[in-house]
């Protein structure tokens, strides 16, 4: 009998743990002859007593189990931490707030029979997404498939599926600032795909803020692309020549050939105009540097990703 695990990370969710295990138990059902099942949850470090709903489902029914962090780390923390406790066959992660259609495991669970080491649900729409999130999705998939190494599939979720081959190459990324779903696509394998349309939310509200958001598209720009820092070195070339050239030129211009339109400027705004340029240069290669400084920083200093209070596994 194969094993798989469903991994729910779960921050200010203590409303949602009750309706998630039930649904996932309905699936489980028709299902418990061919295969044996666990839920992960994950607590990212909740303000709320979603611990402690955890752990009542925990203490009546052994196919739950949970590791609950000291502090809020993030999804994608919360994420890894479950991958990497994975020892089934599979495991399927899943949003505790059931925008995931649960009623899709069997059609993931066929797919990967079929072969498929990823089974990837792709988002068709979402009830509960407004339109300025929509607007920045297409723009990140639209800027990151242009300078990815390795292509991410646009509207892909975290509802997917992975086969424990993919669980073992997955546990040796080290780094700390990670998109999970771009380094599973970045991994390769047999992929394939379910699209579904999201349900809404059922209590509370998205811990994934906006400025999140945007700080989880930046990280991907720099963890998954060089791109952004060979542009301000093309920059820094481009405009460099350009101010050389137009120093070289009034120079020339004013003293040498003594032209009309070099003549025209003074001094102070040949000095003016050659150091905006510089410090244009200066500006867009530091603000761009610094992106990558920073995640150095973060790799050398070797903070562990996530601490574990307690755990139940």
């Amino acid at each position: 009998m194969k094993s798989i695990l469903i991994i729910i990370p779960a921050y200010n969710e203590e409303k949602n743990i009750l309706p998630v295990y039930t649904a996932l138990k309905k699936v489980f059902a028709p299902l418990e002859n061919k295969y044996s099942f666990e839920m992960l949850f994950v607590n990212d470090g909740s303000k709320d007593n979603t611990i402690g709903e955890i752990e009542k489902l925990a203490n009546t029914d052994k196919i739950v189990k949970y590791i609950d962090f000291s502090r809020n780390f993030g999804k994608e923390v919360a994420t890894t931490a479950g991958i990497n406790s994975c020892k089934a066959d599979a495991c399927i992660m899943i949003d505790a707030d059931l925008q995931h259609p649960v009623e899709l495991i069997g059609e993931f669970i066929s797919r990967w029979e079929k072969g498929f080491d990823v089974v990837i649900g792709i988002r068709n729409k979402s009830k509960s997404d407004g339109w300025m999130k929509k607007v920045g999705s297409k723009l990140f998939y639209s800027i990151i498939n242009k300078i990815a190494e390795v292509k991410v599939v646009p509207n892909a979720t975290d509802f997917r599926l992975i086969d424990r081959v993919v669980v073992a190459e997955f546990g040796r990324f080290t780094e700390t600032s990670r998109m999970t779903r771009a380094l599973i696509d970045w991994l390769g394998f047999r992929r394939d795909f379910v699209y579904f349309d999201a349900n809404e939310r059922l209590h509370g509200t998205a811990s994934y803020s906006f400025l999140k958001l945007v700080g989880l598209a930046m990280n991907s720009f720099v963890s998954l692309s060089l791109v952004p820092l060979k542009i301000a070195g093309y920059l820094g070339i481009i405009i460099t020549l350009i101010a050389g050239l137009s120093g070289f030129y009034i120079l020339l211009g004013k003293y040498f050939f003594h032209t009309v339109l070099a003549s025209t400027f003074s001094d102070s705004e040949n000095l003016a105009i050659l150091l905006l340029f510089l410090v244009g240069i200066l500006l867009m290669s530091i603000g761009l540097l610094a992106l990558y400084v920073a995640n150095i920083h973060r790799e050398v200093i070797n903070r562990p990703i996530y601490v574990i209070r307690k755990k139940n596994i």
